[in-house]
């Protein structure tokens, strides 16, 4: 299957040097190209691509809105592009539904890999990126000082599975951590998520964080390993 690509980017050069690294795979088609954020949300309209790589800061909508827009329109996936890796993007481009996020000196092999893995419905974050979101939340200060009530709708075997999301596990190595099968780890895996009204694994780990149910000095999301040398899919 073809996975179908819009790339919006305000320069014209990278646009084009995306588009062209990206169109040349035999699986991957560039059906648009955008010059801002209203132009991308129009061309997902328009083609219904499977995955939107989206520059975080073009003129008129950023890329935060557009993601924003296109997230909340159908099933197009986003992967946001920028030069800067600050907290702030970072923390609003996920929010927003991105499932991934990438520096514009990313490798080409590492965006074709980023792009195939966003439209099979996992997420990526590029290392300095996803090493910046664990230290933010892994800082006492950003926890909560008392369990959140927004984790009261969770089994404890949901919670189980929430904590072992967070670090990283595959389906595989939950059902071996918890001793389930793996059709019983995809039934938590998915009423977490529903629960939780969270949109994909990227924003579970978001979400452990965030209650707290990760506290500082745990393993980070893979083990001491994560985040490794290429971009890092949170893993199905």
């Amino acid at each position: 299957m073809t996975i179908r690509v819009v790339v919006a980017d305000d320069q014209e050069l990278v646009r084009s040097g995306f588009s062209m690294i990206l169109d040349v795979q035999p699986d991957i088609e560039v059906v648009a190209e955008a010059g801002d954020g209203a132009e991308a949300v129009e061309a997902v309209r328009r083609h219904a691509p499977d995955v939107a790589l989206l520059d975080v800061r073009m003129p008129r909508v950023d890329g935060i809105e557009a993601c924003r827009e296109i997230s909340a329109g159908g099933a197009c996936r986003t992967v946001m592009l920028t030069t800067f890796d600050s907290d702030e993007y970072v923390y609003d481009a996920l929010h927003a539904g991105a499932s991934g996020f990438l520096l514009k000196d990313v490798r080409r092999e590492d965006l074709v890999h980023a792009v195939r893995v966003v439209a099979r419905g996992d997420s990526l974050l590029a290392p300095s990126v996803a090493r910046r979101l664990v230290e933010q939340y892994t800082r006492p200060a950003a926890r909560p000082r008392r369990p959140d009530p927004r984790l009261d709708v969770l089994t404890g075997r949901e919670r189980e599975t929430l904590l072992l999301l967070a670090r990283g596990l595959s389906n595989a190595e939950i059902a071996a951590e918890l001793v389930v099968s793996d059709h019983t780890v995809k039934t938590h895996v998915g009423n977490v998520l529903a629960k939780l009204g969270l949109r994909d694994r990227i924003q579970a780990v978001i979400c452990a964080y965030e209650t707290g149910l990760i506290a500082a000095g745990d393993p980070p999301p893979g083990g001491a390993g994560w985040p490794g040398p290429s971009p890092a899919p949170v893993r199905h």
